[in-house]
């Protein structure tokens, strides 16, 4: 049976629209690792992709299963978590790392996020806190 070549053609061209969007996806999430203790905005976020911000943000939904804030969000608690895991003593400056305004904001976040606030996490063993921030992980990789 032969396959006809139009289908043929479609078939390689989505292939290698999705290689080249999975391609850019994964740039953007270089920069944002890369950049995540200074302000993100969605103007460079496109540009490093090279789309407008409109198709970023279907792409990356698309691949990631979460909008960019979302994302930066969650990597930057997470970091968050994982600097309060390892001593970090004052939250506000934990709080202003994530590119949080205030103590206030940051905690809410955090507790949101986590189900305990940034003071309580930091109580938590460093083995009961490396199992939080590993079930987080998971979640969000499923």
């Amino acid at each position: 049976m032969t396959v006809p070549v139009f289908y043929t053609a479609t078939m390689t061209a989505e292939i290698q629209l999705k290689q080249h969007y999975h391609e850019r996806i994964s740039a953007v999430l270089r920069y944002i690792h890369g950049h995540i203790d200074q302000p993100l905005d969605r103007e460079r976020l496109a540009q490093v992709a090279g789309f407008s911000i409109p198709h970023l943000h279907r792409v990356f939904v698309a691949h990631t299963g979460e909008s960019v804030a979302s994302y930066v969000r969650r990597v930057r608690l997470e970091r968050a978590g994982r600097k309060l895991r390892m001593g970090a003593v004052d939250i506000t400056e934990v709080a202003l790392a994530a590119e949080y305004a205030s103590h206030a904001a940051f905690g809410k976040a955090f507790k949101q996020y986590f189900g305990l606030s940034p003071s309580e996490f930091r109580q938590l063993s460093c083995n009961e806190a490396t199992q939080l921030l590993v079930e987080k992980r998971k979640c969000c990789e499923d």
